[in-house]
């Protein structure tokens, strides 16, 4: 479904991302892992349009799209939901879903848009008890949930989630990636950039780690998990001790 092939990128002078090929598969959560500064963000927002590559190519559903301006990329039903969120902190919670839609044509909106709404409501039912609150006065963990939900509005083939636990109580973070799993049962497919690497390889299909900028490793879940790189640098030193019991 998406296909990145060698693609680098650079901030002014500094390479980010170097000759980076990676693929997901329809219907697939595929686990993007690394530390801070290895280039997860950015290969995001690369591949969704918000920055450029300076070489390689990206391909959606066989089409070439590295080119693309990112509402280009949202038509097609490729959408991101960002780090930190971005929602509007002035406008309510159903302004922020409606906010979504923008893309749907016209002639589908009006009769498209109530039904999403619902099925978002399914999945957050708090944002149906919060829908005419301020967004800005929501938790960080409303506010996560309303970030996925305004993306789920333009009723995307393919998710790129960034960090979406990130600052998130336990809980509230496992709740995220649980709908992250259901979301991938319903027939979307999602590309998921987590530092809590065991969270990660816990829901994927596959994974990849990215390190200075390259991919270094990939594989199932469970080879990742077994990798003795991987427990070290990502899973520490309990995670270790309880793998070898």
């Amino acid at each position: 479904m998406l296909r990145v092939k060698n693609v680098s990128a650079y901030y002014g002078n500094i390479q980010v991302l170097r000759r980076v090929t990676f693929h997901v598969k329809q219907g697939e959560i595929v686990s993007l892992i690394g530390g801070n500064g290895a280039g997860k963000s950015t290969l995001l927002n690369v591949i969704s349009g918000l920055h450029p590559a300076s070489t390689g190519t990206i391909f959606f559903e066989r089409k070439e799209i590295h080119t693309l301006a990112p509402d280009k990329m949202v038509r097609l039903g490729l959408l991101q939901v960002p780090e930190q969120r971005q929602i509007f902190n002035s406008m309510s919670v159903i302004e922020n879903l409606e906010l979504g839609s923008y893309s749907l044509p016209r002639k589908e909106q009006k009769r498209t848009v109530e039904s999403k709404r619902r099925e978002i409501y399914a999945l957050f039912p708090i944002l149906e008890e919060r829908a005419r609150q301020r967004a800005g006065t929501l938790s960080g963990g409303e506010q996560q949930m309303l970030s996925i939900g305004r993306a789920l509005m333009a009723n995307p083939r393919m998710l790129l989630l960034d960090e979406p636990s990130l600052g998130l109580a336990p809980l509230v973070a496992q709740e995220i990636l649980e709908v992250t799993r259901k979301l991938r049962d319903n027939g979307t497919t999602v590309l998921l950039v987590e530092q809590n690497a065991q969270a990660a390889l816990e829901i994927c299909d596959r994974g990849y780690v990215l390190e200075a900028g390259r991919i270094v490793l990939e594989g199932t879940p469970d080879e990742l998990l077994a990798n003795d790189e991987v427990r070290r640098a990502f899973l520490g030193k309990d995670y270790k001790e309880k793998w070898e019991r």
